[in-house]
């Protein structure tokens, strides 16, 4: 059982409940996200309970911190929003050394690489057009709700996985963002389960997708998944404050991001 895998699943479960930073991105962070796309797409196969094995911790991992942080990171939004975004601006730039490491980007990009690169980045950066104002929660719900809500989900937990791309702000899109988050403070079980069921059949479903195009064209998806990457920096800066203090919290709290990626890094990749 890989024990680890409990406090790295906490990280990506912290982010995931983020609108703009994506579990993919901190799944590249820690170095693991070849073998989580190894390991979903392997679930059904022979060799599942070595899958499971690594699968059980990180699960338990995304849980535990989606249930016992969504409250703080909402409150970190609420009070502190440009200085927390600046401490996940920071720990996301601070993976592009990794990335641009594994696929040895210097010996391996061609023309065509930088050019799905920059696809990767204006696909990612275009949704910062899509931010509107925050939804209302949903309290009265119809069979065409919880259909909502699981494609949602289903869509979100597609999103999840790619590095880049935010899941919850692909919810806060489509609407539902807050009535999921509403759901899990109050723990409401059947919207749980609904959207949990839909980010499941996601999940499993996209991995297949990312398995193909990593073992088929790997220097290619490493190329797009940068692109992605960076285009997501775009999205999650929020501005500068108007205020020098609100400025130096924001510079320290970046700084702290990159030099959370890189001990992380160390740790990960040695």
């Amino acid at each position: 059982m890989e024990w680890r895998n409990i406090y790295r699943g906490m990280l990506m479960g912290a982010s995931d409940v983020v609108p703009g930073v994506s579990g993919g991105t901190i799944a590249v962070v820690l170095g693991i996200y070849d073998q989580l796309i190894a390991a979903v797409n392997g679930f059904f196969s022979k060799d599942f309970k070595k899958h499971l094995m690594f699968l059980i911790p990180l699960g338990v991992g995304v849980l535990t911190a989606v249930f016992l942080l969504a409250g703080l990171i909402e409150w970190l939004f609420e009070h502190y929003p440009k200085q927390t975004q600046f401490a996940f601006l920071g720990l996301i730039i601070g993976v592009l050394p990794f990335l641009l490491q594994k696929s040895n980007a210097r010996k391996t990009f061609k023309g065509n690489h930088i050019l799905l690169v920059l696809i990767g980045a204006c696909i990612v950066g275009s949704m910062v057009f899509f931010q509107t104002g925050e939804p209302e929660v949903v309290t009265h719900f119809e069979p065409s709700t919880y259909l909502w809500l699981f494609v949602s989900g289903f869509i979100a937990s597609a999103a999840m996985i790619l590095p880049g791309i935010s899941g919850s702000f692909l919810l806060y899109v489509i609407g539902s963002y807050t009535t999921i988050i509403s759901a899990i403070k109050n723990l409401d079980i059947t919207v749980i389960f609904v959207v949990g069921v839909g980010i499941l059949l996601g999940i499993v479903l996209m991995s297949k997708v990312i398995h193909y195009f990593l073992d088929s064209f790997p220097i290619a998806t490493y190329a797009l998944v940068i692109g992605m990457v960076i285009g997501s920096v775009f999205v999650i800066f929020p501005g500068l404050p108007a205020n020098m203090l609100g400025t130096m919290m924001c510079i320290i709290t970046f700084a702290g991001g990159l030099l959370f990626a890189y001990l992380l890094g160390r740790v990960e990749y040695r």
